[in-house]
């Protein structure tokens, strides 16, 4: 590979971009990721050393960055000429007067291509940087930094059966205010899923420890990559304490995540308690969870090992569409609560069970909560 040659052009891919080149700067950086791309393939499929790999994906990263600024800068420029009138919006007959506007292949990108921009714009107001964030953790982890991980890393792509297979539903933040203001955890706490939870756990001071059985691409506010795992045969480095009256028991990480509803549902709170046996593990659950007795794993969670507390949401919360959603939203139809274990001094989760009824609009930030009553 001739890397030299490759590093040149996307500095020059770049130099457009910052001079307002931006349709130059992005076929320029499109080029340059396919001979990354296919250089880091070719490396790895014949052994190449891991140094030659790693500058492949680098450059590939760059060039990915570059053109992705590019085509959130074109899709920006789009949508504001559609507002002005001077850009077509498609079908028949023509919205743009007089034939003076311009078509979505003549801006350099296909609609689909716009489209998919929008979101990552739309993506980077929302949280400024998390592109070129979610690139370089790739990058520093050792994986590919691929337009298509790209868009799941940041939940810009569309759902396929498959993904919605991975039942992906991310946490309002709604919930999570309730579930802090009521509960304290210990300094170092596992989530999963694509950052919701992660990002108001540290904002609220916790360090985060993240895996999950999809590659998201999630990284922590100290720039480790989230673990790709089967939580369900995955186990935990555990501590240990000393009994009270002797002996010891151990114990994992505390637990904080909105778990994969569907079949795995019960097995994944019974191998939590089993396997992980954290201090204290809070699971945003349909409170119907508190019902069934035909399933083992299920009466174990809540038989065997009782949950201390259980905050009932007396208002349901705010929908939590699917991952990749961008219809129409709707009002949730569930009725939810965040079921809460906690372990005691014999390392047992003995209960007993207590039910508290809750409204989340009693513990929104006062910014959020003049918004959330109009």
């Amino acid at each position: 590979m001739d890397d030299s040659g490759l590093a040149h052009v996307i500095e020059r891919a770049r130099m457009l971009f910052d001079d307002g080149d931006v349709a130059s700067a992005r076929m320029l950086a499109a080029g340059a990721y396919d001979q990354a791309k296919a250089a880091g393939s070719y490396a790895t499929r014949f052994h190449a050393g891991e140094h030659l790999i790693r500058k492949a994906r680098r450059l590939q990263g760059d060039a990915l960055l570059i053109e992705t600024r590019a085509k959130i800068t074109i899709a920006t420029e789009w949508t504001a000429a559609q507002e002005r009138g001077e850009a077509s919006k498609g079908g028949r007959p023509k919205t743009v007067p007089e034939g003076n506007g311009f078509t979505a292949a003549e801006a350099g990108l296909t609609r689909k291509e716009i489209h998919d921009a929008r979101k990552l714009a739309d993506a980077e107001r929302r949280d400024p940087g998390i592109v070129e964030r979610a690139i370089a953790g790739r990058v520093a982890a050792g994986l590919e930094p691929s337009r298509a991980n790209l868009r799941v890393a940041i939940g810009t792509d569309t759902a396929t059966a498959a993904e919605r297979g991975n039942n992906l539903y991310e946490t309002c933040p709604e919930a999570m205010h309730a579930l802090l203001a009521l509960e304290s955890f210990s300094p170092t706490v596992k989530a999963c899923g694509r950052g919701a939870i992660v990002k108001m756990l540290e904002a609220a001071g916790y360090e985060v420890e993240i895996s999950d059985l999809v590659d998201y691409g999630t990284v922590t506010a100290l720039g480790v990559l989230q673990r790709v795992e089967d939580f369900l045969t995955s186990t935990p480095e555990v501590l240990a304490s000393e009994l009270g009256g002797g002996g010891w028991y151990t114990f994992g990480p505390d637990i904080a995540t909105n778990p994969p509803y569907g079949p795995a549902l019960n097995a994944f709170v019974a191998h939590a308690l089993r396997v992980h046996r954290p201090r204290k593990m809070a699971l945003l659950l349909n409170l119907n969870f508190f019902c069934g007795f035909d399933d083992a794993d299920r009466n174990y969670a809540m038989d065997e090992c009782k949950p201390a507390r259980v905050y009932a949401f007396t208002r349901r919360l705010p929908m939590m569409h699917r991952d990749g959603w961008d219809g129409n939203e709707s009002s949730s139809r569930m009725n939810l609560a965040w079921f809460v274990w906690e372990m005691d001094q014999n390392g047992s989760y003995a209960g007993p069970t207590i039910t508290i009824r809750v409204d989340w609009k009693d513990y929104l930030l006062a910014s959020n909560r003049q918004e959330s009553m109009l």
